[in-house]
């Protein structure tokens, strides 16, 4: 199987919205393409359509690539649920939470057996394979025993391309300093560069250029513009979209430290007249229309810190006023009235509880196994047209209401959800309830309408999606050279296979 691993001078440089744009243009070439990240660090994740957990980057890079996602595209998952911890998710199942020492000392040989399987996996139904790295290929503390950079480009045996972000200044020094940091066999492996993220003219770059490629004597396969709008979800927290400023209506979505999949609230960015506020403090809040409380990795640790910021007061005062409250994941569980940790699956700690916030009349009680699940289901409540929703599940728990008020029937029989005060208050476990355009567009609507703004038509951004996909790959390939991208793997294939 011919590859190529897309490496970074640092996170956040642009590798998995490149990897994406390469898998995409493969794809439309007729390439059977695949997307791999052997360990990925993130609370942002992808359910399968066999109830398996992913990175979302990978699952967002499949569909790029026209293929279904699979645990084999990213064997390992680590979701941070502390400064010190994070939970391992091996082959989209978790295992144990671990920290950072003891998984370099007891999972290092078990990370290479698993990448090395899912090769082997890949190599049956795929003939390319877009290699993701993370952050840096050479943090020297952590570089005799990684299992995401330059070791699996070894164990593939593919040639790799360094990205490094101009728009964060200083990009000379980034790239002159990974690749002097990397061993002489390493060095051999980067066959092109690519800088990312430029804004302005780029002819003011070209002496860059020349002096790059004179210094490395790697050649740079091409300057990539500042690409806006691009509605590919992002990975991490540093990918959290900036808050955007529109007349008409505000959300104000809470950021929690361990925040996940915030994902969910991407679409409202799509919508003409609506500003997104991310809010970390009581200083933020502002005067909102509506408020989204989204999903965290450690819900009791989330709790207690947007009790102590002064948050968890303020909202219980927005919401006794008539104020509008979603709460998603863990987000729905905080807004109860209490949550129990029998076990410590989520505090670490067991038979912990802490008292929610208390405005929806629901008990949180935490399991040892998560619910990882695509879900489907229709509205109970009566709006004038039936709805369908859709999307997914991932939590820890379950939570019981006192006298039922149920949002969804889900297509399996059961009700989920909370849908309370004609639905200034939800609370639900499903994922991109808001990636679903209809549901979305009733919300907005109700919201325009308390607030005297005329009401909009639903903007179809599920329609839209397959479409960027194309438009990433056509950006990719107008300021890269495509040719030459593809020949560095087909080259090294052909030199490999002969030794």
């Amino acid at each position: 199987m011919k590859g190529i691993m897309v490496l970074g001078t640092a996170s956040d440089v642009g590798k998995s919205l490149i990897a994406t744009a390469i898998c995409r243009a493969y794809a439309n070439e007729g390439v059977r393409v695949v997307p791999f990240k052997s360990q990925n660090m993130s609370n942002n994740s992808y359910v399968t359509s066999d109830g398996k957990e992913i990175g979302r980057a990978q699952g967002i890079q499949a569909e790029a690539a026209r293929t279904e996602a699979t645990v084999w595209m990213n064997p390992i998952l680590l979701k941070p649920r502390s400064d010190q911890e994070a939970e391992v998710i091996l082959f989209g199942k978790a295992t144990n939470s671990l920290s950072g020492k003891a998984y370099r000392d007891i999972f290092y040989e078990r990370g290479l057996e698993a990448i090395r399987s899912a090769f082997e996996k890949l190599g049956e139904d795929y003939e390319m394979i877009v290699m993701e790295g993370a952050g840096s290929p050479v943090e020297i503390n952590l570089k005799d025993r990684e299992l995401v950079n330059m070791k699996v480009a070894e164990i593939a045996d593919v040639p790799a391309v360094l990205v490094a972000d101009i728009d964060r200044g200083g990009v000379f020094a980034s790239i002159i300093g990974t690749l002097e940091l990397m061993s002489p066999e390493e060095k051999l492996r980067i066959k092109g560069l690519i800088i990312n993220k430029f804004r302005g003219d780029q002819s003011l770059f070209e002496d860059g250029i020349k002096w790059l490629e004179s210094r490395t004597g790697v050649p740079v396969l091409g300057v990539l513009p500042f690409l806006e709008n691009h509605m590919i979800d992002g990975e991490d927290s540093l990918s959290i979209p900036v808050s955007t400023y529109r007349a008409g209506i505000e959300i104000a979505v809470v950021k929690p430290p361990y925040i996940s999949n915030y994902s969910d609230v991407e679409p409202f960015y799509h919508e003409h007249d609506v500003s997104v506020r991310w809010v970390g403090s009581l200083a933020e809040i502002g005067e909102p229309d509506a408020v989204i409380l989204p999903g965290t990795k450690s819900t009791i640790k989330d709790l207690q810190y947007l009790k102590k910021s002064g948050i968890g007061s303020w909202l219980r005062d927005y919401a006794d006023n008539g104020g509008i409250i979603v709460g998603i994941c863990g987000g729905y569980q905080m807004l109860g009235e209490k949550l129990i940790d029998p076990f410590g699956s989520d505090t670490g700690t067991a038979s912990s509880e802490e008292d929610g916030f208390g405005i929806i009349p629901a008990i949180t009680t935490f399991s040892k196994d998560k619910t990882t699940i695509r879900t489907e289901g229709e509205l109970l409540q009566d709006i004038g047209t039936a709805l369908t929703v859709k999307g997914y599940e991932i939590h820890l728990g379950e939570t019981e209401i006192r006298g039922r008020q149920p949002f969804l029937l889900l297509h399996n029989g059961s009700q989920e959800g909370f849908y309370g005060k004609d639905g200034r208050i939800i609370g639900t476990y499903l994922h991109h309830l808001f990636h679903n355009d209809e549901w979305r567009n009733h919300w907005l609507n109700c919201i325009r309408k308390g607030k005297g703004l005329p009401v909009r038509n639903p903007v179809y951004i599920s329609r839209l999606k397959d479409q960027k996909y194309d438009e990433l790959a056509g950006h990719l390939m107008k300021y890269l050279d495509w040719d030459k991208l593809k020949e560095i793997s087909e080259q090294w294939r052909s030199s490999h296979e002969m030794v």
